[in-house]
């Protein structure tokens, strides 16, 4: 558990992982109701902003504060806790699971956990996250007809050992007990549906939707001359999950055409997309995909121009093509656990940002993102846009040539970054520099608060 208490340390306060100086009721029922409407995660309280261990707090005041807390939760959230002794003191932890409820607080307020902060929600949002919540989690369900021996222990193995990698606390007890404990079988030792996907054998054999097919058009329409068939690759791809966005990342990656660039001296290869911007959709396709939808896979449908990558169901909860980028929410998240075990997923929420700079760093348009009740779709399109660089202003000042010679040599730059740079202005005069510069199509905002960040556009 200490090792496990550092690397949260280590990584920050992020989407399943908050700090609490100290053991207020009503901070620790806002982060109660926040994790248990969102992820879940873990509030490690006697810890500063900056994750420095105060060394003041104690279990048993933690314990009464904790106790009510929950007294302000409606309906009361599931907790455990225990405490740790780090280097400069005594750290309390309170691990928070998701919940099949919609919580508030007594005073009606719902909150989500966004990132590194408790975000309120209003009526829309929280109607949209109360009928996600209403419904039962398909992806804990018992799978009829499958049995232990279905799941494959090598694959297992694996997930072990890339959870010791990310210093994850040895399993205690038996495999079948940890097992049960991420919801991969029941209490009955029948494997879950999400336990199948990740670590069945032949998980295609019980979930045939838990398929993906590959499809190389030869053209940018999903036909040929006269009507007929016009692709050049159709591939179908099953197995585990993690085996899938494997062999998913291979068929993509053959296709792929590959460029070249030269950069000073050097001969750089470029492929066709980011590497990342594809991998993000893959994942994300088959993370969040509705498993619900039988006779549906996910598809990746490659064109001379573009690569679409369409997931059965809609958006899960209160998310929106137009808040993609600053909210998160998960309708699989023991699947989202297990990914992220692997490695694939890096941190939770901070992905579609990433995949939209790559994307425009790289030339690109910025990804499409189209949603409808039954799909959602993520296209990718190759066209480089050769637009001529915007001119430079008459009125540019000396501070914002500087930030942008910074965003050309690091790739971005944050309102932190350009303070270094000018210490002696002061915040807001920065923070209008940097619009200024989004506005004459220099640079583009990305992310918002404290995540705020800027690129070259």
């Amino acid at each position: 558990m200490r090792t496990h208490i550092s690397n949260l340390l280590a990584r920050g306060p992020n989407q399943t992982t908050a700090f609490l100086t100290d053991p207020g009721v009503e901070p620790l029922a806002e982060m109660l109701v926040a994790f248990a409407n969102a992820d879940g995660g873990t509030i490690l309280i006697g810890i500063t902003p900056e994750g420095d261990v105060t060394g003041d707090v104690l279990g048993e005041d933690v314990e009464a504060v904790l106790l009510q807390a929950l007294g302000l939760c409606r309906p009361p959230v599931a907790t455990q806790w225990g405490q740790a002794e780090l280097h400069g003191g005594t750290v309390v932890h309170i691990s928070v699971v998701r919940s099949p409820e919609l919580h508030s607080l007594a005073d009606g307020r719902v909150l989500i956990r966004h990132g590194s902060e408790n975000r309120p929600l209003g009526g829309d949002a929280i109607r949209q996250l109360a009928a996600t919540k209403s419904s039962a989690d398909f992806e804990a369900e018992p799978v009829s007809g499958a049995g232990r021996a279905d799941l494959d222990d090598a694959i297992i193995e694996e997930h072990l050992e890339k959870r010791a990698e990310r210093g994850r606390r040895p399993v205690s007890g038996t495999l079948d007990d940890y097992l049960s404990s991420i919801g991969a079988l029941t209490s009955e030792g029948t494997p879950t549906v999400s336990g199948l996907l990740l670590f069945g054998k032949r998980p295609q054999e019980f979930l045939s939707q838990s398929g993906l097919v590959f499809v190389r058009f030869l053209g940018t329409e999903p036909r040929g001359k006269d009507g007929l068939a016009g692709y050049g690759r159709r591939a179908e791809l099953e197995g585990p999950l993690a085996r899938l966005l494997e062999s998913a990342w291979n068929v993509v990656w053959e296709e792929m055409r590959v460029g070249a660039v030269v950069v000073g001296l050097r001969r750089e290869e470029q492929p066709e997309y980011p590497s990342f911007a594809v991998r993000e959709a893959l994942v994300n396709a088959i993370a969040h995909r509705d498993y619900r939808l039988s006779g549906r896979r996910v598809e990746i449908r490659m064109f001379e121009d573009r690569l679409e990558v369409i997931s059965p169901g809609g958006l899960p909860g209160y998310i929106t093509v137009d808040n993609i980028v600053e909210e998160h929410f998960s309708r699989n998240p023991r699947i989202v656990a297990g990914l992220f075990q692997w490695g694939y997923i890096e941190e939770l929420g901070l992905g579609i940002d990433r995949m939209i700079e790559e994307m425009l760093q790289r030339g690109h348009p910025a990804p499409e993102f189209r949603a409808t009740p039954y799909s959602f779709s993520v296209t990718l399109r190759n066209v480089r846009e050769h637009r001529p660089a915007p001119a430079w202003e008459h009125n540019m000042n000396e501070r914002q040539m500087r930030a942008l010679a910074h965003v050309r040599e690091f790739g971005r730059i944050t309102n932190r970054d350009y303070q270094a740079i000018c210490p002696n202005v002061t915040s807001e005069t920065l923070r209008l520099d940097l619009s200024d510069l989004v506005s004459k199509g220099l640079l583009l905002k990305v992310g918002d608060k404290r995540g705020t960040y800027y690129i070259l556009k």
